[in-house]
C-alpha cells in the first residue's frame, strides 16, 4: 500500500454533534478508516474527578452511529480514542455498550470489537512510585504519595502500541480509553509501514478534524492522506479550504514549542517540513522527523474533589460604584471574613470575576479597565459542604449589594441581581496529575477485551 487516507469527522467525538452533509461527502470517498477522538482536558477536571460524561450520552450515541454504520457498511477499521470525554473505564464501557446497542439496531455484523482500557489505580501508582519519581509536566513538582492519596480517578495516555496490538488481534472496531490524540490516527499507518514522522503528522494535524481548515467551521470532517514521503489533507465541506497556513497553524496548535511535539516513545520534529498547496482546497506536507525518546513514557492524568461549588451573580450600572468595584469588592471579602474567617486551602474559597473588566482572562487581561457603561459580576464559593458553599455565596453576594464606600448616596443597594438566588454547581475538582510515567512495555497498562458482535446478524 502507497496511500492510505484516514477520515476525521470531529475534534471531540459527542461534544456536539457531528456536521452530516461533510461526514457523507467524505463517506463517499471511501476512506481506509474513520477514526475520532472522544475526549479532553480542555472541559476541565470534574468529568475526570468525578467519572461521569462530559457530553450527552444522545449525541455520543448519534456520532458513533454515523462512523460505525459508514465504517461497516465500507468493511474498514474504525478506532475512537478517549471514550466518552475522559477515557476512563467508565467510558470505554459505555461506547461498548452503544456499538452493541447500534449494531442490533443497524442489523451490523458480525465484527470484532476491541475495548482498551486506560484507567490505573491509586494503589498501582504509588507501587512504580517506590522505584523511581515521576516527574512532573508543566512546572510540577514531582508526584508525591499524599498527592495520589486525594485523586479520585487516574488514566493514562495510551500511544499507539495498543490500538496495534488490538488490530493485530483481528479487531474492526477499536475503542479506547484515555489516548495521545495523534496516536489514534498514528496508529493505522505506522502498522502497514509508513514513516512513523509522517504517520504522528498526519495524527497531530486531524486529531481536530475541520480546525485544520479555513475559514474556521468546526465538526466538519476532512479526509488525510499519507503517502511514503508526505501528508495531505482535504476539507469535505464545500466552503473550507485546506491551506498551506491553516495546515501549518493546526500544526502548531496548542504547543509550547511551535516546531517539536512531544508524543509517548519519542517527539515529532517539525522544523524541516514544506507545505504545499495542492490545488486551492488541499496542501500537502513533507519533511517531518521523528526522535526517539530515551525512555517510553506516557503521561498520567489525575482529579480529586476540593469541594462544593455555589453561585451568585450581580450587576453594576451606576458609574460611580462601577469606579469603586475594588472597594466593593473588599468590603464583600471582610463580611464573609467576619463570619467563616479567611479563605484558604482546607477552609474556603471566593472568586469575583468582573465581567466587562477582565473576567475572562482575569490577571492576565492586559487592559483591566471598564470601558462599559455595565459590569456583571460572577461570584463562586468553594467550600466543604453544599450548605456552606451557598452560605458563602449568598453572604458575598448580599454585601455586595449593600457596599459601603465614599460618595454612595442612595439607600436602595447599590447593585442590581439578575438572579436572587444562590445557584448550586457540581462539585469542584482540581488537575491533581499530569506527571510522566516510564514504562518498560507501551502495552502494560492497557489491558484489552475483545468481543464479537452481531454474530448473529446475517
Amino acid at each position: 500500500m502507497d496511500r492510505m487516507t484516514l477520515l476525521s469527522p470531529t475534534g471531540h467525538l459527542g461534544f456536539t454533534p457531528i456536521e452530516s452533509g461533510s461526514f457523507r461527502a467524505g463517506a463517499a470517498r471511501r476512506p481506509d478508516a474513520y477514526v475520532a477522538d472522544s475526549g479532553s482536558c480542555d472541559i476541565g477536571p470534574y468529568p475526570l474527578g468525578a467519572d461521569e460524561q462530559h457530553s450527552p450520552v444522545e449525541w455520543q450515541r448519534y456520532d458513533l452511529d454515523l462512523m460505525l454504520t459508514a465504517a461497516r457498511e465500507q468493511e474498514v477499521p474504525m478506532i475512537i480514542g478517549s471514550a466518552s470525554d475522559t477515557g476512563s473505564n467508565r467510558g470505554v464501557d459505555l461506547f461498548v455498550r452503544l456499538i452493541e446497542d447500534i449494531a442490533r439496531s443497524r442489523r451490523l455484523g458480525p465484527f470484532r470489537l476491541a475495548a482498551v482500557y486506560a484507567e490505573v489505580s491509586r494503589d498501582a501508582v504509588l507501587q512504580r512510585m517506590r522505584h523511581q519519581p515521576l516527574v512532573g509536566l508543566g512546572g510540577r513538582p514531582a508526584l508525591t504519595p499524599e498527592i495520589v492519596e486525594r485523586t479520585d480517578h487516574i488514566v493514562a495516555m495510551m500511544g499507539t502500541e495498543p490500538i496495534i496490538r488490538a488490530l493485530d488481534a483481528g479487531a474492526d472496531v477499536v475503542i479506547c480509553g484515555r489516548s495521545c490524540d495523534d496516536a489514534i490516527f498514528a496508529a493505522l499507518p505506522l502498522r502497514a509501514g509508513f514513516s512513523r514522522a509522517l504517520s504522528f503528522h498526519l495524527g497531530k494535524v486531524l486529531e481536530c478534524a475541520s480546525l485544520c481548515a479555513e475559514p474556521f467551521m468546526a465538526k466538519e470532517t476532512v479526509l488525510g492522506t499519507i503517502t511514503r514521503d508526505a501528508v495531505e489533507f482535504e476539507p469535505m465541506h464545500a466552503g473550507q479550504r485546506c491551506t498551506p497556513a491553516s495546515v501549518i497553524s493546526h500544526s502548531m496548535y496548542e504547543r509550547e514549542d511551535p516546531y517539536t511535539h512531544a508524543v509517548p516513545g519519542g517527539a515529532l520534529d517539525l522544523q524541516a517540513c514544506l507545505y504545499e498547496a495542492l490545488d486551492e482546497r488541499r496542501t500537502r506536507v513533507a519533511g517531518a522527523r521523528w526522535i526517539p525518546a530515551p525512555a517510553y513514557a506516557v503521561k498520567l492524568e489525575g482529579a480529586g474533589r476540593v469541594g462544593s461549588r455555589a453561585f451568585a451573580f450581580a450587576a453594576l450600572r451606576d458609574p460611580h460604584a462601577i469606579r469603586l468595584i475594588d472597594q466593593m469588592e473588599r468590603w464583600a471579602r471582610a463580611k464573609v471574613e467576619e463570619r467563616h474567617g479567611p479563605s484558604g486551602p482546607g477552609g474556603y474559597e471566593l472568586f469575583f470575576r468582573v465581567f466587562g473588566r477582565d473576567g475572562v482572562l482575569g490577571a492576565r487581561e492586559p487592559h483591566p479597565e471598564v470601558t462599559g457603561h455595565e459590569v456583571a459580576l460572577m461570584i463562586e464559593a468553594v467550600a466543604p459542604t453544599d450548605d456552606e458553599a451557598a452560605a458563602i455565596a449568598a453572604l458575598a453576594q448580599r454585601n455586595f449589594f449593600f457596599a459601603r464606600f465614599p460618595g454612595l448616596r442612595g439607600t436602595a443597594g447599590t447593585a442590581a441581581l439578575p438572579v436572587d438566588e444562590v445557584l448550586l454547581g457540581r462539585p469542584a475538582f482540581s488537575w491533581t496529575i499530569n506527571h510522566l510515567l516510564p514504562l518498560d512495555d507501551p502495552c502494560e497498562l492497557f489491558p484489552m477485551r475483545l468481543l464479537d458482535v452481531g454474530a448473529a446478524v446475517r
